[in-house]
C-alpha cells in the first residue's frame, strides 16, 4: 500500500484541522465531522525528513542552532533545478512561515495609512495583516468567468495610483489554483515599476504545480527591478511541515536584506529550531520522488471529485486548477446561500470545508476543498456533500 493510501489518526494530536472544528465553525461536537478545509495534508512527510528530524531528536541537546550554508545550499539547488531560478546563498533570509515573513515585510516597507493592493479572492492574511497593521487595504477584484480569473490590468493600474507602496501577488494562487503566466507576470513587473511599488511575491505552493503548467518565479523576470521584489518560499506546503515552521524570504537588493533583519531583531525574532533546519535540508535535498508521486495522487483525487460530484449534484461546477491540492467549487447555481450551503454541509453531510467569503466578498458562492488526504477520505467527502445537498 503506498504512503498516500494510509489513512493516519489524528484526532486528539492537538491538529488544528481536526482538532479545533468546534471552535473554527461554532459547533458543540464535531467527532464525526470530516475536515477538507485548512490546507493541512494528511499524507506523512517524507521518510528521509522524518529520518533526519529524529536524527536530530536523538542528539539530546536541543540548544540554539542556525541556518547552515547547507541547508541554504539545498534551498539554491532546488529552486535552479526545478524553477530554473539562479539564486544565491546571501539573497536567503529565513523565518518561522510565510505568514510572519508577510508581517515582517508590510511593517517594514509600508507605513500606516499605506495602500497595500491585493487581488481577491485571496488568502485571508494578505487583507487581514494589512489591516491589523493599520494599512489602507486596495483590492483589485479579478475578472471571474465560469469558475476561471484573471487580472484586469485596467484597474490593477487605477489601484496602484491609490497610494499604493506594496502589491501581495499569490502565485500559484490561492484559492484560484492560477498558476501566472509570463506575459501576466511581465506586466505586473512593468506597472509596479510604473508607480514605483515594491513586490512581495508568495510563491509557497510553487512546486505544487501540474505538468501541463509552469510556475514562473516573479523575480526571474524581473531583470534589473528584481530589487523591488522579495519572495517567499517554503518547504511546509510542499511537504507538509507547517507545524516545523520554517520559510525562505529571498531578496537580491542587500539594503532590503538589512532593513528585513532589523525588524526581525526589533521583535527578538530568533534563529530556526534545529529541527525546522533539519526538515528544510531533507526535504530540498531528496524530497523530489515522495512529491512526484504526491502530484499523481492530489491530481486523481481532484479528478474524481470533478467527475463524480458535479453528476451527482449537477448545480455544482467545478475547474481543474493549474496547482495547489486546493478546489474552488461553484456553487451559485444551487441557489443557497452561504450560511445555508455551510449549514447543510456541516450538519447534515458532518462535513467542513470553507466558505468563499474567507477569501473576501469576491469569494461569496465558491466553497475552498482540501483533497490532499487519502482516497477513501476523498471519496467519504463526496458521498457527505452529495447527501448535504440531496439526501
Amino acid at each position: 500500500m503506498s504512503v498516500f493510501d494510509h489513512v493516519i489518526e489524528r484526532r486528539k494530536t492537538r491538529s488544528v484541522k481536526w482538532d479545533r472544528m468546534e471552535v473554527v465553525y461554532g459547533i458543540e461536537d464535531a467527532s464525526d465531522i470530516l475536515p477538507m478545509w485548512v490546507a493541512d495534508m494528511d499524507f506523512a512527510a517524507p521518510e528521509v525528513v522524518v529520518d533526519a528530524i529524529r536524527e536530530t531528536l536523538e542528539q539530546s541537546v536541543f540548544g540554539y542552532s542556525y541556518i547552515c550554508e547547507g541547508c541554504k545550499d539545498s534551498v539554491r539547488s532546488w529552486l535552479a533545478e526545478r524553477q530554473g531560478w539562479e539564486t544565491k546563498n546571501e539573497w536567503m533570509l529565513f523565518n518561522h512561515g510565510v505568514v510572519p515573513a508577510i508581517a515582517s515585510v508590510i511593517e517594514t516597507f509600508t507605513t500606516k495609512g499605506d495602500g497595500i493592493l491585493i487581488t481577491p479572492p485571496v488568502y485571508p492574511p494578505f487583507f487581514q495583516i494589512p489591516g491589523l497593521q493599520e494599512r489602507k487595504i486596495v483590492e483589485c477584484v479579478m475578472k471571474e468567468k465560469n469558475g476561471t480569473y484573471s487580472i484586469d490590468f485596467e484597474e490593477f493600474e487605477n489601484c496602484l495610483q491609490q497610494d499604493v507602496k506594496l502589491f501581495i501577488l499569490c502565485n500559484p494562487h490561492n484559492p484560484g489554483g492560477i498558476v501566472w503566466n509570463e506575459d501576466e507576470l511581465k506586466e505586473i513587473i512593468r506597472l509596479c515599476t510604473k508607480y514605483n511599488i515594491f513586490i512581495l511575491s508568495d510563491e509557497i505552493h510553487a512546486d505544487l504545480v501540474f505538468p501541463d503548467y509552469k510556475h514562473i518565479p516573479l523575480a526571474l523576470l524581473a531583470g534589473e527591478e528584481a530589487g523591488r521584489i522579495i519572495t517567499c518560499v517554503a518547504p511546509t506546503k510542499t511537504f507538509n511541515l507547517a507545524g516545523v515552521q520554517v520559510a525562505i524570504m529571498i531578496a537580491t537588493d542587500e539594503g532590503v536584506r538589512e532593513k528585513l533583519t532589523l525588524n526581525a531583531m526589533s521583535h527578538g525574532q530568533m534563529e530556526l529550531s534545529p529541527f525546522a533546519a533539519a526538515a528544510l535540508n531533507a526535504a530540498y535535498k531528496d524530497g523530489g520522488p515522495w512529491l512526484a508521486e504526491l502530484l499523481e495522487v492530489i491530481s486523481a483525487n481532484m479528478d474524481y471529485v470533478i467527475r463524480e460530484l458535479p453528476a451527482a449534484v449537477p448545480s455544482l461546477k467545478i475547474n481543474k486548477p493549474h496547482g495547489t491540492y486546493l478546489l474552488w467549487i461553484d456553487y451559485r447555481d444551487t441557489g443557497l446561500t452561504e450560511d445555508e450551503i455551510m449549514d447543510k454541509l456541516l450538519n447534515k453531510g458532518r462535513l467542513a470545508l470553507e466558505p468563499g467569503t474567507k477569501y473576501g466578498e469576491a469569494g461569496r458562492g465558491f466553497l475552498r476543498m482540501n483533497v490532499a488526504t487519502p482516497r477513501s477520505l476523498v471519496e467519504d467527502g463526496v458521498k457527505r456533500f452529495i447527501t448535504a445537498l440531496n439526501g
